[in-house]
């Protein structure tokens, strides 16, 4: 009796890293907290005997608690890294509802958390350059000319593939920012010098279009009007420091040229 429930409390375990998998990798790649949070708490509900569950969520952790057969289990994770992956947002979403409505085991369960983790869709290149060309057409929309969003258009590439290739080392969202619109602004300097592009405010401005910080911006309104105030909090002082660090970027090259 005591090994059955040695083991069930052991299940109960792994089901609470599941969920914690799943929730950290939605969370990773940009998804909104209230989604997180529906997320973990579906897959923790899937098993019976299990009661109670909360899940706390900000875009720095994850909290969740369940009791189970009148015993309390909580699992913390820490999450420091935020990107944005809209396809492994949709494949986590569509794996927990899998696997809530089949008998999939939890280790399968893992084994599939850890394989949408490593899916790459697109290599730098590529990323590189479709933001490319992103740029250029906002450059236009700013009233640019054909030049300017040549410049854009070379401008952004070379920092997008600067900035994808830099991503391992893991910088803090600040200085990432800070480090692409310093580079963007020096381009953009040289190639109106160099006679590819009219207006360097209209070069810099399409350019630095890839950084600037629309989908934190979006997830502090709807994180907001959800009612995870703190969230949208958190969220929201991360698009404003996002934004201060390509003002201070940008400016910095431009007193200094």
């Amino acid at each position: 009796m005591t090994n059955l429930k040695y083991d069930e409390r052991e299940e109960v375990k792994k089901l609470l890293v599941l969920a914690t998998l799943a929730g950290r990798l939605m969370l990773k790649s940009g998804a909104e907290t209230y989604r997180v949070e529906d997320t973990v708490i579906r897959i923790c509900q899937s098993r019976k005997d299990i009661q109670h569950v909360d899940a706390f969520v900000i875009p720095t952790g994850i909290f969740i608690s369940l009791e189970f057969k009148g015993e309390l289990i909580s699992y913390i994770k820490r999450v420091k890294t935020i990107s944005i992956d809209l396809n492994k947002i949709s494949l986590v979403n569509e794996f927990s509802r899998t696997f809530v409505s089949t008998h999939m085991s939890i280790e399968d369960g893992i084994k599939e958390i850890k394989r949408i983790n490593k899916i790459s869709i697109y290599s730098n290149i590529i990323k590189s350059l479709f933001g490319a060309i992103a740029s250029g057409f906002f450059c236009l929309l700013f009233q640019g000319t054909i030049l300017d969003f040549l410049g854009a258009f070379i401008v952004s590439f070379i920092v997008s593939f600067l900035l994808n290739s830099i991503s391992k080392l893991k910088l803090t969202f600040f200085l990432d920012k800070f480090i692409g619109s310093v580079f963007i602004s020096i381009l953009s300097y040289f190639l109106i010098k160099l006679g590819l592009g009219d207006s360097l405010d209209k070069v810099i401005i399409g350019s630095i279009m890839p950084l600037v910080p629309g989908v934190a911006i979006t997830n502090a309104i709807r994180d907001t009007m959800s009612g995870d105030f703190l969230s949208g909090l958190s969220r929201g002082m991360e698009a404003i420091f996002s934004a201060l660090a390509i003002a201070f970027g940008v400016g910095i090259v431009l007193f200094f040229s």
